[in-house]
């Protein structure tokens, strides 16, 4: 399993530096984040041994649970990619490295208590809708003309002492032929430009987009951090 982990999580790698490499860009600046959402511990703990380090979840009980089963992989980095119900932001804040779907202001206000409460700032990424899907989470921000309306959550935001907002994330709608699903990409990059020329003072360097049938497209169009799970460890269990 060690082995054919490796494999896969280097064939990704491969398509990354290609797709980077076409549009210009350093592969160096692109990360590959592993999600092991519902994937046993023996499947997690092989992905370790394949040399994996970046790891997403999407549930926070089940990601603290393997946390701690693994405690002594200590060089592992933990990242919170689903959505987080307000009663489950103290684990987000206490576990994670980086959250990258905060969708709400009060999420936001949550996180920031609790991190003050345990003498942390949580980076974090702000999730957005790009695609205006009623199953997706995240500040919905299809409709370009109506992005000043986002403004107001997102300054405040900004002013909370304990979150550090590094950039944005989407899910846009899934397709068959990934080139479909660059629009969106487009747009996610757009929107944090816009942002970016409102608050120049705030680092907006990373774009948490494509997953495994689009990542090469994300990449293209900007993306920094890709999530990617089947398609490096195989299928999740029934």
């Amino acid at each position: 399993m060690v082995s054919i982990i490796r494999e896969n999580y280097e064939a990704a790698q491969a398509t990354i530096a290609e797709a980077a490499q076409k549009v210009g860009r350093d592969p160096a600046g692109i990360k590959l984040l592993v999600v092991t959402k519902r994937q046993p511990l023996n499947v997690v703990r092989s992905a370790i041994e394949a040399g994996i380090r970046l790891v997403g979840e999407n549930y926070p009980e089940e990601a603290v649970s393997k946390q701690q089963s693994l405690s002594d992989e200590s060089t592992v980095e933990w990242h919170m990619i689903g959505h987080v119900q307000s009663r489950k932001a103290r684990l987000v804040a206490e576990h994670f490295a980086l959250l990258h779907s905060l969708d709400s202001l009060k999420l936001a206000r949550r996180l920031d208590r609790f991190c003050g409460e345990i003498g942390r700032r949580l980076p974090v990424l702000l999730q957005f809708n790009v695609g205006g899907e009623d199953s997706k989470y995240g500040w919905r921000a299809a409709d370009e003309s109506a992005w000043a309306k986002l403004l107001p959550d997102v300054a405040n935001i900004l002013v909370l002492e304990n979150l550090d907002v590094r950039g944005l994330m989407t899910m846009p709608p899934y397709f068959d032929d990934a080139e479909l699903a660059r629009p969106y990409f487009v747009r996610l990059r757009r929107l944090r430009d816009f942002l970016a020329a409102r608050h120049p003072d705030h680092k907006w360097d990373q774009l948490s987009m494509g997953t495994s049938g689009d990542f090469h497209i994300a990449v293209e169009e900007g993306a920094t951090i890709v999530r990617l799970g089947q398609v490096i460890l195989g299928p999740r269990p029934q």
